[in-house]
């Protein structure tokens, strides 16, 4: 089994490199779809969340006001240090589980979008950084998520910093270009993969695509 921690700035294009890379063959394992699984209405999880940060966060039907908590959390360091205190764990042990499923000879990628931030690229054999310029990302996230453009600078300002990104990235796969570029990429890093994991060679040196 060869783990890829695939990673990315908010407005990048992450989902389509996992996307593109599961059409490949890639078993993905989502860190953003089980962070919302994990506080779910009745889990452990929003009972926590709600604790700490009161019942004005849930929808009218239970569930999580994802869009009101992240107006909260994005613009306060410390509030969103606390809301990763409860997720973090719950989706890491959740990730694991679905990990111990994969078939042993299986390219397993990891879509987590704060990799860097939280210092788990160790975790990985390779870490795949999905980059783009950064008026790009801004332009992205208004057009395509509706997004202001004060709410898309502070989710950016809440990540890690491109230059910090590329510096754990074995491979960058730059998306400051059309799809069917990207999609070439893409089945360039995989094959990258393949060869690692029939190789088991693991971390090497940095690439471009």
């Amino acid at each position: 089994m060869l783990k890829v921690g695939l990673t990315g700035g908010i407005g990048a294009g992450k989902s389509e490199v996992s996307r593109l890379l599961v059409a490949c063959g890639a078993v993905l394992i989502d860190a953003d779809r089980i962070a919302r699984e994990v506080v779910a209405p009745g889990t452990p999880g929003l009972a926590a969340v709600v604790e700490t940060f009161g019942e004005g966060v849930l929808a009218e039907d239970g569930s999580l006001d994802r869009p009101k908590l992240g107006s909260i959390v994005f613009a306060d360091p410390d509030r969103l240090a606390a809301l990763n205190a409860i997720v973090h764990p719950l989706v890491g042990a959740r990730s694991r589980e679905l990990e111990s499923a994969a078939p042993e000879d299986a390219v397993v990628v990891h879509d987590v979008p704060l990799l860097t931030e939280n210092g788990l690229a160790p975790l990985y054999d390779v870490v795949v950084v999905v980059d783009a310029d950064p008026a790009t990302q801004l332009d992205r996230l208004v057009r395509f998520r509706g997004m202001t453009e004060d709410d898309a600078r502070a989710r950016m300002a809440a990540q890690a910093t491109r230059e910090q990104r590329r510096q754990i990235a074995d491979i960058v796969v730059d998306n400051d270009v059309p799809l069917p570029d990207l999609e070439r990429r893409v089945k360039d890093v995989w094959a990258e993969l393949v060869r690692r994991a029939r190789t088991a060679e693991g971390p090497g040196g940095r690439s471009e695509e």
